[in-house]
């Protein structure tokens, strides 16, 4: 099997390594000053301005969105290679827009729901928000107990929800909560009452994430997003889209990693030899190469099955577990190599370490989805 980018999608990928080196590494700067203050790593209105502008003359918005939406309908397989580039970088910027909410509303939206929330958001011209935690019930979607009762013509929503990114400034979030039917989703529009942000919560690297309560949140009827207690089919569409895009993220970041430790090495002199002749060093470099590798195969291997409809749930749990732990230890090693300069925020190496870590919990936790793998094979019934 072939899994050498075809000479488009090859193309795409080297105008995405050429942006982030143009235009966003050197913005990492001002990044992690600001991250070290304890401000987070969002770019400002004013710095986004003129990225979006550039990305956008670049035909690099809407990758993946429908054609008729005046996307370009690329492969799981062509997204790797943009996600990769991107995550060599820790200035935070993603093309609009954001993939994982972008395909679970093309599954599941009506075509009312196409024309109001679908279509400006495969355009870029609105921002949307996930909300499936709950304390309590992180990982284990069975656990949920928000809850959505029918009134008439409309749903009256209660309950809480936790870890939600942008859920204070996304247009609309796409709300998971059960009903007497299972688990369905629904579209909340910014500002509904009594969709009541709590609290912001700052996350390691940077990152912030919300926590959110619901109480007698009334939604009409035309808010309902797909069927009724068919839900988690498509949350886990949604799923699928995060975890190969986040797989193609921890490459870009460990290749970075691994480019510096083979940069720096030579020039660092300890008791009168290179770091580059240590053979702890030398096997960082060759074991980093060798599992970069590795887990861009898998992650092709898993991108070529989600193109074909393929069912890749297991492929992509354990890509989800490899991507992230690799690229925790190659970091880990980066900064090994590094020494003390490696522990400061003045360099990307923590920041990405950082990213690394939150990677290794939401989405799933490494441990959860190796239970996955293992009930799989085990053909273990849960109880």
């Amino acid at each position: 099997m072939d899994f050498a980018l075809s000479e488009e999608h090859r193309m795409l990928k080297d105008l995405v390594a050429r942006f982030v080196r143009e235009e966003l590494v050197p913005l990492e700067r001002v990044v992690l000053e600001r991250e070290a203050s304890g401000q987070g790593t969002l770019l400002t209105p004013e710095e986004r301005a003129p990225i979006d502008k550039k990305s956008r003359g670049l035909g690099l918005w809407g990758l993946d969105a429908p054609e008729d939406f005046g996307g370009s309908n690329l492969p799981a397989e062509a997204m790797l290679g943009v996600f990769e580039e991107l995550g060599k970088t820790v200035a935070p910027y993603v093309f609009p827009p954001d993939s994982p909410n972008l395909h679970m509303l093309m599954v599941t939206a009506n075509a009312e729901q196409r024309e109001q929330y679908l279509g400006p958001y495969a355009r870029g011209e609105t921002t949307s928000a996930m909300g499936i935690s709950e304390p309590g019930a992180g990982a284990d979607p069975a656990s949920m107990s928000t809850r959505a009762v029918r009134d008439g013509d409309h749903w009256v929503v209660n309950g809480r929800k936790i870890w939600i990114s942008r859920a204070a400034d996304a247009d609309f979030t796409i709300l998971m909560a059960v009903t007497s039917a299972g688990i369905s989703a629904f579209l909340v529009d910014k500002g509904t009452p009594g969709f009541n942000v709590l609290r912001r919560i700052p996350m390691i690297g940077g990152h912030f994430t919300y926590e959110v309560a619901l109480e007698d949140c009334r939604l009409p009827a035309s808010k309902l997003l797909g069927k009724e207690g068919q839900g988690f089919a498509p949350m886990q569409i949604r799923l699928s889209t995060r975890r190969l895009e986040m797989a193609s993220t921890c490459m870009g970041m460990a290749q970075r990693a691994l480019d510096m430790m083979c940069e720096y090495a030579p020039q660092r002199v300890t008791f009168g030899v290179p770091l580059s002749q240590r053979q702890t060093v030398q096997w960082w470099v060759a074991d980093a190469a060798t599992k970069i590798h590795a887990c861009r195969l898998m992650a092709y291997d898993a991108a070529l099955k989600v193109d074909r409809g393929h069912d890749a749930r297991t492929e992509l749990s354990m890509i989800k577990v490899f991507s992230t732990e690799m690229a925790w230890e190659i970091l880990d090693h980066a900064m090994q190599t590094f020494g003390a300069m490696g522990m400061t925020k003045e360099m990307p190496l923590q920041l990405m370490a950082a990213t690394i870590r939150n990677m290794r919990i939401y989405e799933g936790p490494s441990e959860v989805h190796r239970w996955v793998v293992a009930r799989k094979l085990l053909k273990l019934r849960r109880s």
